[in-house]
C-alpha cells in the first residue's frame, strides 16, 4: 500500500472531505460550503486527494464534481485487513 494514501489522509480537513464523498458524488461548491477554508484551499486538498487515488475528479463546464474511488478503499480495506494477520515477533 502506498504510503501517500495515509499521508493524505493525516489531515483532518481531507479525512472530513473522504468522509462527505463516502455519501456519493460531491460538487466542489457543496463541499466548500461544509468547511471553514477558502477555495484555493479546497482545491489545494482535492489535488491531493486525487493525485494519490483516492478520489476520482470529473468537470462538468465550470465545476468540478469528486467521488470516491472505489477500488482504491477497497486495497486500502483489504491492506488493513492483512496487518490482522501479521505475527509481530517480542
Amino acid at each position: 500500500m502506498e504510503h501517500d494514501v495515509f499521508k493524505a489522509l493525516s489531515d483532518a480537513n481531507r479525512l472530513r472531505i473522504v468522509g462527505m464523498l463516502s455519501g456519493g458524488e460531491l460538487c466542489a461548491c457543496h463541499i466548500l460550503e461544509e468547511l471553514d477554508i477558502t477555495q484555493p484551499t479546497l482545491s489545494h486538498h482535492m489535488s491531493i486527494l486525487v493525485k494519490c487515488g483516492l478520489v476520482n475528479a470529473r468537470k462538468d463546464g465550470l465545476w468540478s464534481y469528486y467521488t470516491l474511488n472505489d477500488q482504491k478503499i477497497a486495497e486500502m480495506v483489504d491492506y488493513l485487513n492483512s496487518l490482522r494477520t501479521v505475527i509481530v515477533p517480542r
